[in-house]
């Protein structure tokens, strides 16, 4: 299975939740505007790898016959539930840039909260789940 473009589509959210940490430090009302279109622009990278993921990653990887993976696969799909859930309210809520500036302080807690949570995801999926993957279609491929 190659797992390329879900490599990609994380560097790409990464960078976005980095953007919005420097744009935060740089002041959450003065940059209220950039803040609310990078949500936007990274909301739109997240919902595709969500949606790749539901649609084609877990199902391929819930049928096949590695039974470690299998319940990998299970344990990461039931947690990106409510991690996913989180990132949609946050992201819903906080996609203007009016919403951001009468709320810095509300902005900044759900920002620290949400997008934390979201990057501790993507570095467990980098670091334990995708080589977990590589290396069963590697071992697939040598049997």
């Amino acid at each position: 299975m190659n797992i390329e473009k879900f490599k990609h589509q994380h560097i790409d959210i990464l960078s976005s939740i980095a953007r919005l940490r420097q744009l935060s430090r740089a002041g959450v009302t003065d940059n209220a505007a950039a803040i609310a279109a990078q949500i936007v622009e990274v909301s739109g990278i997240i919902k595709l790898h969500l949606a790749v993921e539901d649609r084609s990653l877990y199902p391929a990887l819930e049928a096949c016959a590695d039974a470690r993976l299998v319940n990998m696969s299970r344990a990461y799909r039931t947690e990106m539930k409510d991690i996913a859930q989180a990132y949609l309210g946050f992201a819903a809520k906080w996609n203007t840039a009016r919403q951001v500036a009468l709320e810095p302080e509300g902005f900044r807690a759900d920002a620290n909260r949400v997008l934390r949570h979201l990057f501790e995801r993507i570095q467990r999926e980098d670091h334990a789940f995708y080589p977990a993957i590589e290396a069963a279609a590697v071992a697939a491929v040598a049997a």
